[in-house]
């Protein structure tokens, strides 16, 4: 099995790495810089700092051990010793004992967190000042250092504080280093949050528009850019409502004006008396009628409705129940309960579209509808003659018929799933058709809970 070229672009895996959000991105944008240049800092200091300190403590050290170990095998005796002895724990933070006449095994035994600085410097220091064999142990709890060295007539040891070979600036250092970029990555994360916030806001508002539900309390905030973005998505939201409330407006003076003289030749009609001929105008007047009522449906839309929480179910169970009362066979499946926001007039009319759609032209339709997430998914399909895959994306423009495929005459104008689609889309929806498992037609509508 071929791998794709893709997977050998390592683009393409720094793309997957990479975090999603902008959060996230712009912190990585401070972040990675702040911690580069910690672990600059950090390698600087260890290497020239905290090894040339350590180094020249332990070379001090050393050079009073060698001087210590001189005067011994000169043929000091008790006093001397003890002089030197009391000399080394009063000034030096030395604790010399002297054990004649023994001998020992030159070895490194170490403990705790800091010998291998420690250990490296001071043994490095022993070999250069003393230059006799010797032997170092680090107590567990890092507060003493035991040197034992030979000399020619006994073993000399030698207790050392800690801090005559460990600076503790170093940990101050890196305490100081890691809790000032925990402050700083702090306010970072506060700052950030505050700049990402109304761009999430602006976003929030251009989903409920583009669902068709009021925009609450939305305010332009944030910097002069995000601003003039909320600006301008503001602007743009007056524009559009305000041209819907002229469009209804405007529809409405067109259905006055066009439904009166229907009115009139229907009146008209009436009196002629009954004949083949009267009754062909009497039919040409209702379809007219039809026609300008579908025409101002498709147009008007439901732009006024406001989005209200209803149990989808019982919409459903609505609108197959009328499908049942017209002698329809058709069965739905669905979860006796999904709470959705809609507008109820306009998902009505859509549902009942697509089902009259389908009780035109086919015996069975299957209604099946469930939630995965926040998606729900419903599905529709009958056992009609079907539509031909190729015509999948012509069965939802205005005014197009599937007449070679769909037997029957319908006797509509071809907008009914034109304003399904319209009305789905509203809803942040999708309707995408498909070939049925009874042989018909299926669309798979997706609508968010």
């Amino acid at each position: 099995m071929k791998l794709e070229l893709k997977y050998f672009n390592p683009w393409y895996w720094i793309h997957k790495i990479l975090p999603r959000t902008l959060f996230a991105r712009s912190l990585l944008i401070i972040v990675t810089p702040v911690l580069l240049l910690q672990i600059v800092s950090m390698s600087v200091f260890v290497d020239n700092h905290w090894r040339k300190v350590t180094s020249r403590l332990a070379f001090g050290v050393a050079g009073e051990i060698a001087i210590i170990a001189e005067e011994i095998e000169k043929g000091a005796d008790e006093k001397r010793l003890n002089q030197l002895s009391n000399y080394a724990a009063q000034s030096l933070d030395l604790l010399v004992t002297f054990e004649p006449n023994e001998t020992m095994t030159p070895e490194i035994v170490t403990h705790g967190t800091w010998e291998p600085f420690t250990v490296r410097a001071l043994s490095k220091a022993l070999k250069e000042q003393v230059r006799r064999p010797y032997s170092l142990s680090l107590s567990p709890d890092d507060d003493w250092v035991n040197i034992g060295i030979q000399l020619d007539n006994g073993v000399l040891r030698v207790l050392a504080l800690e801090r005559r070979l460990f600076s503790s600036s170093a940990y101050i250092f890196l305490l100081w280093l890691g809790g000032s970029s925990i402050i700083l990555f702090t306010i970072a994360v506060a700052f950030m949050r505050n700049q990402i916030r109304p761009i999430r806001k602006l976003a929030l508002a251009a989903e409920r528009m583009g669902t068709g539900k009021e925009i609450i309390s939305f305010k332009p905030e944030g910097a002069r850019e995000v601003r003039q973005a909320g600006r301008a998505f503001m602007d743009m939201h007056e524009r559009i409502t305000r041209q819907i409330e002229q469009r209804t407006t405007m529809l409405a003076g067109i259905s006055h004006d066009l439904r009166t003289p229907l009115t009139r030749l229907k009146l008209g009609l009436s009196f002629l008396g009954e004949s083949e001929d009267i009754k062909a105008l009497q039919q040409d007047v209702t379809d007219m009628e039809r026609m300008v009522n579908s025409y101002l449906d498709f147009v008007r839309g439901e732009g006024e409705e406001e989005a209200v929480t209803i149990n989808f179910v019982d919409l459903l169970r609505k609108i197959t129940d009328i499908a049942k009362r017209h002698g329809t066979d058709i069965t739905l499946s669905a979860p006796d309960d999904i709470v959705m926001t809609v507008r109820p007039l306009a998902m009505e009319r859509c549902l009942s579209n697509i089902v009259g759609n389908a009780e035109k032209f086919a015996t069975k339709i299957l209604v099946n509808l469930n939630v995965e997430g926040q998606v729900a998914s419903l599905k529709i399909e009958d056992n009609g003659p079907g539509v031909a895959e190729d015509k999948f994306e012509d069965i939802f423009k205005p005014f197009f018929k599937v007449d070679a495929s769909r037997s029957k005459s319908s006797g509509g104008v071809g907008l009914g799933l034109s304003i399904a689609r319209d009305i789905i889309h509203v809803h942040g929806g999708h309707i995408t058709p498909c070939k049925s498992s009874m042989g018909g037609l299926c669309l798979n509508i997706s609508l968010p809970v």
